[in-house]
């Protein structure tokens, strides 16, 4: 397996960010793949594939380039760097667009496992990352970044609380699939069989993304981040079963099924777009029915189903009439 040794030090000094670079690269990844793991993301692919492959026919190089750094391998480095902090779009790609020519084709190589083909043993890699990122930016994700930042924001806050109630190790441990704290300063990464690094003295950021990627990167020996999918979707709004929507109203029943995991306030107004009285009216409603409770955890308040909600969430799914 992979994994980090991590001292107190670097721990406690870790911090969870916000990257829009981050944020454009997994949306590039989900373009290439065009594998969508939820109909949020499938709303979303509709919207935008046809035009990025427009946009790759048009330059096979940098399709080609994406198709091998960003599959379904070892990212190549230069195209994920991991943040310094928090930094303006223009400000991260800029990074990849300063890349040395050869570092990049290194880079590419590792993710091809081999030579890469002699398309791509050229010096304009740098910049041809950096202009396929402005265009994903530009015009799949610039559009929507209002809803996504808060998104994002929301499970900051969420991982924070749980952070504050359970601690790292259960932080740690549902971040991401695969990711797990062993004790003794050991955090497993994946299940890959790579050589374990020493991240004492190094910065450690936590990345959470909208779509459904992760990955790790680092610049040695300084910066270390775990890019990890958050809890929100890219969907406008959950998808609410009919008759529950009927029963409830469906701003309401949209509230009951996003809560299939504690929520705050802050997080429910980010993932339905509606506004904080409206969601704390409904709130009220479903605890006054008994079908959701709350707790606290550290300044927030968590919000989740009841048994008699999740009851109500299981009959609608086995088969009541549309």
């Amino acid at each position: 397996m992979g994994w980090w040794v991590i001292n107190a030090d670097t721990l406690a000094g870790g911090r969870f960010v916000v990257s829009a670079l981050a944020e454009v690269t997994a949306s590039l990844k989900l373009l290439d793949s065009a594998d969508a793991a939820d109909p949020g993301e499938r709303a979303w692919l509709e919207a935008h594939l046809p035009a990025y492959r427009e946009r790759v026919a048009g330059d096979p190089v940098t399709g080609l380039m994406v198709r091998i750094g960003l599959g379904r391998g070892w990212n190549a480095d230069f195209l994920t760097p991991a943040p310094d902090g928090e930094a303006p779009f223009e400000v991260e790609v800029e990074r990849v667009r300063q890349t040395a020519p050869d570092d990049a084709v290194a880079h590419m190589e590792v993710s091809m496992g081999g030579p890469l083909p002699a398309v791509l043993r050229r010096k304009d890699l740098p910049e041809r990352a950096a202009r396929i990122m402005e265009w994903v930016w530009r015009e799949t994700v610039l559009p929507y970044w209002p809803r996504r930042r808060r998104i994002l924001e929301a499970d900051i806050v969420a991982r924070t609380a749980q952070l504050g109630q359970r601690g790292w190790a259960a932080a740690l441990d549902s971040m991401r699939p695969g990711m797990r704290w062993l004790g003794s300063g050991r955090l497993q990464i994946n299940a890959h069989d790579y050589p374990p690094r020493d991240l004492s003295g190094a910065r450690l950021f936590f990345v959470p993304v909208t779509p459904g990627r992760m990955w790790v990167s680092w610049e040695e020996p300084h910066r270390y981040a775990i890019v990890y999918p958050c809890s929100g979707t890219l969907t406008d709004h959950q998808q609410v079963p009919a008759p529950l929507g009927r029963l409830l109203g469906h701003a309401r029943a949209g509230v009951l099924v996003l809560l299939d995991t504690p929520k705050s306030t802050t997080q429910l107004v980010a993932l339905t777009g509606q506004a904080l009285g409206s969601v704390g009216r409904h709130l009220k409603v479903l605890m006054e029915a008994g079908l959701i409770q709350r707790r606290r955890a550290g300044r927030s308040v968590l919000y989740y189903r009841t048994p008699a909600g999740q009851v109500l969430i299981d009959a609608n799914g086995q088969g009541f009439p549309q």
